[in-house]
């Protein structure tokens, strides 16, 4: 029998606990698994930047600052700044939607789906790697539950990566869009949801969620957290634990879909992913201020209806213009 080691304080989110019929929070040790895979996610950015640096400044100091100019003077790294700024933002705040956020607007923009997919989780490397670590350091990761998360999540997201590489964009654009606007209408769903009672024991069906969240997630741009996340937590299980514990899953499964993306995407889009980190670097501030300022509910309005009217719109494009 597991022995669990509650903090029973009066702590205003165990507070927020029993208020919603969840039970307190667990103080859980840094296992070894997990200690493991946060040394992996810091060498593996650290690595990343480095080989980034290499690749821009190994030539020539000369040719290293041509580069950055020219990736200033490129309209579609603006774009994908603006898209990285508000997509950060709205992740900042509400622990969500980035993919989704990111991956409509590029779409809006005229990049393929395979294209607007890529780039982002190129991107999300950095962001998701940072956030996981940052989980797991302050003990918000169960080692059980993320192991369970990971080998289905990656394979989903190979799957996915796949499946939008193969088929032809302007054929899955609308399929892409469509799959959006669903999402979009969930998050906006959850903003009137009641609060459901807590579950006990360990959750059931992770791998087949993480399966199916790894697929979407990168066939469609995005979709990890509103469908592992909010399928988990809406059932009743620790918040904490269970937001933790997906972040840092996310951060292998977006590391392999990148990878997979870089692979099998034929189109330079090293401007475009510079514009959404960069961008992203920008928001943090206004993310953690935005969280302040607006309730759960606030921002769950918000990211829906951001979501699901720029999903309409491309939606028109791709059948009518």
């Amino acid at each position: 029998m597991k022995i669990r080691d509650l903090d029973l304080s009066d702590n205003p989110l165990n507070q927020e606990h029993e208020a919603l019929g969840i039970p307190p929070i667990e103080q859980i040790p840094l296992h070894p698994v997990i200690r493991t895979a946060i040394w992996f996610a810091i060498l593996t950015l650290i690595g990343l930047v480095a080989l980034g640096a290499a690749q821009v400044f190994g030539s020539s100091w000369d040719e290293g600052i041509s580069t950055i100019k020219n990736t200033l003077n490129d309209p579609m790294f603006w774009n994908a700044l603006l898209v990285g700024l508000l997509a950060q933002a709205v992740d900042g705040a509400l622990g969500m939607a980035y993919g989704l956020t990111s991956t409509s607007f590029l779409l809006a923009t005229g990049a393929s789906p395979a294209l607007a997919t890529a780039s982002v989780h190129m991107a999300e490397v950095f962001t998701t790697g940072v956030s996981g670590v940052s989980h797991a350091k302050f003990g918000n990761v169960d080692k059980k539950l993320f192991v369970r998360l990971l080998i289905p999540g990656i394979v989903g997201g190979l799957l996915g990566a796949v499946l939008v590489t193969q088929i032809d964009g302007d054929t899955l654009k609308p399929f892409i869009n469509a799959y959006l606007l669903l999402m979009g209408v969930y998050v906006l769903s959850k903003a009137f949801r009641k609060h459901i009672a807590s579950r006990k024991g360990e959750p059931k069906h992770v791998a087949k969620l993480a399966l199916l969240g790894g697929f979407v997630d990168t066939s469609g741009g995005g979709g990890w957290g509103p469908v592992v996340t909010t399928t988990l937590v809406g059932t009743g299980h620790d918040p904490r634990t269970t937001i933790g514990s997906v972040n840092f899953a996310e951060f292998f499964l977006t590391l392999i879909s990148a990878a997979s993306l870089y692979i099998l995407v034929d189109e330079t889009i090293w401007h475009v992913v510079a514009g959404l980190i960069v961008g992203g670097l920008f928001a943090a501030p206004f993310a953690a201020y935005a969280c302040k300022k607006f309730s759960t509910r606030s921002l769950l309005i918000l990211v829906g209806l951001l979501i699901s009217v720029i999903s309409v719109f491309n939606l028109y494009k791709a059948m009518f213009m």
